[in-house]
């Protein structure tokens, strides 16, 4: 049985699954090959994700959702909320003149049952969940029989009203009500390390109490016009002071729950937007709440698609637990490129470690696109971690603010050298503290990093360039951030990577067995 599920609106996504096998053939999501990030579907996707399964799909199934993406307006298929009865719809269709299976549940279940399909732990394992995103903030248990019960409602809209602090201080922010920026909660989580500890203030439990109560939605900038933060700034220090406050907040409000109520010891599913944030992340971990935590790499809605696949092959078969792998996005497109101005050579990983050792700055493209928003070596940019100056070349390269952090890429038998914890973070998905002072280029203004660990197994021709990169540096560390235009998902094809090469100023970029070397770099170096 194939099942070809679709996640319509924002990160639009389309997930083929081998339901006999049991196991994902790809995630394809829109916003990759360069559409604008949070995509819906695009006519490109559809096509190449249709012609990967060489035949019309048994099942036909859609994430449910709301057709003016704000839940609680006209319901797309199942629609956005509900885990019980009546979230699920059951039917048939037409393909091309085929008749085939129809089924769609709803966005709340395509996290809940995404997060439980791709985690390790076995098919009865009784397991909680926790859903925190947008609009989502609630608690649950899967059972060994694979009956799901709701625990509890814990924050609405914990995400939304995360990323409205951004919004708050920023004098260009200009959304209706109701509207929010999706790129602008991974910006508090880097601006809250720059807060400083302690209780909060007067102001700031203000606002902890007016944003944080349950029934506050939909959300508005200008209901806080008299906000002592109203367009202060996002680097102003009483701003930064309030961001971290907030996260104090919203994780203890949700953790103060746990402890009440979630008290056997399970493992937890962590999946929502939510689930990207790093800080909390590993504030779960230390918990003790849990037997284990697992959060998949497409925590937010990329992996909507997934979930649903998971969930009408749970429904058509009985099983809900799959074998997937993070590179299971769109493959590389190798078209027509001019080489005029390029250096090309087989690829030679000391070669590539010693520009990078260099201070050169490379694009790296490997096999198929990761899955989920974070670059894991494959759509990736790669430079030394030892400068302060690398991380701000960095920046500039990606067109960010000056505030963003870089991330770390370790060999996975080396993280307890360099980090203070010692497990393996295969999706990026974990703050740690940065132990190795040599590491400038990644530690963040709090000491910490964003780490992901690379094996043998994981990621081969990474690994192999790091162990390269540490027989010539001593470090088996370097800085990864996305592969990516400015507002763009990744690069997908060699020759936007050659646009983008020359106009970011990389040095040059490897695609497979191939390095490239831009000659302007070069010379500008000499």
């Amino acid at each position: 049985m194939r099942i070809m599920s679709f996640k319509p609106g924002h990160d639009g996504a389309i997930a083929g699954l081998d339901a006999s096998a049991a196991e994902l053939i790809y995630s394809y999501e829109a916003e990759k090959d360069s559409f604008p990030r949070y995509s819906t579907i695009t006519p490109s996707a559809v096509l190449d994700a249709a012609g990967r399964l060489h035949a019309i799909p048994d099942v036909i199934a859609v994430s449910g959702w709301s057709i003016t993406e704000i839940p609680g307006h006209r319901p797309v298929a199942a629609g956005y909320y509900g885990v019980g009865n009546g979230s699920e719809i059951v039917g048939e269709t037409s393909i091309f003149g085929r008749k085939v299976h129809f089924y769609s549940s709803t966005h709340e279940r395509s996290h809940l049952w995404g997060s439980y399909g791709m985690s390790p732990f076995p098919l009865g394992m009784p397991c909680y969940a926790l859903i925190w995103e947008g609009d989502i903030g609630d608690f649950y248990e899967v059972d060994e029989h694979l009956q799901v019960a709701h625990l509890g409602r814990v924050i609405t809209a914990p995400g939304s009203k995360y990323a409205l602090l951004y919004a708050l201080a920023d004098p260009k922010f200009t959304f209706p009500k109701g509207h929010l920026r999706y790129e602008d909660a991974g910006k508090v989580m880097a601006l809250c390390a720059y807060g400083q500890p302690g209780p909060p203030d007067r102001d700031e439990q203000a606002l902890i109490d007016y944003l944080l109560p349950s029934d506050l939605y939909p959300l508005s900038k200008e209901t806080l016009l008299n906000s002592p933060y109203y367009n202060t700034g996002v680097t102003d220090q009483k701003f930064t002071n309030l961001a971290r406050q907030v996260s104090d907040a919203i994780f203890e409000s949700f953790h103060t729950f746990a402890k009440t109520n979630l008290t056997k010891g399970y493992p937890l599913l962590i999946s929502g937007g939510c689930g990207l944030n790093c800080e909390w992340n590993r504030r779960w971990l230390e918990t003790d709440l849990f037997s284990d935590v697992f959060i998949p790499p497409c925590a937010n809605d990329t992996g909507s698609a997934i979930g649903t696949a998971v969930d009408a092959m749970r429904h058509f078969t009985g099983n809900a637990k799959i074998k997937w792998d993070v590179y299971s996005g769109q493959p590389f497109v190798l078209d027509e490129f001019d080489h005029t101005g390029l250096e090309i050579y087989p690829l030679d990983y000391g070669q590539v470690a010693s520009a990078l050792l260099d201070d050169k700055v490379i694009g790296w493209v490997q096999g198929n696109c990761e899955i989920g928003p974070r670059a894991l070596g494959n759509r990736s940019i790669l430079a030394a971690p030892f400068s302060k100056a690398t991380h701000e070349r960095l920046n500039r390269i990606k067109n960010r603010e000056a505030f963003r952090p870089i991330a770390p890429v370790c060999l996975e038998q080396d993280v307890a050298f360099h980090f203070d914890l010692a497990r393996p973070s295969p999706y990026m998905l974990l703050f740690q503290k940065v132990i190795d002072r040599r590491l400038k280029a990644v530690t963040h203004v709090d000491g910490t990093a964003r780490v992901q660990t690379v094996s043998l197994d994981q990621n081969l021709s990474l690994f192999q360039l790091l162990t390269s990169f540490k027989r010539q540096s001593g470090v088996g560390v370097l800085c990864n951030t996305s592969l990516n235009f400015s507002g763009t998902g990744f690069i997908n094809r060699a020759s936007d990577l050659l646009t983008y090469a020359r106009a970011a100023g990389l040095d040059g970029f490897v695609i497979n067995d191939s390095f490239y070397i831009l000659q302007e770099s070069r010379t500008a170096s000499i």
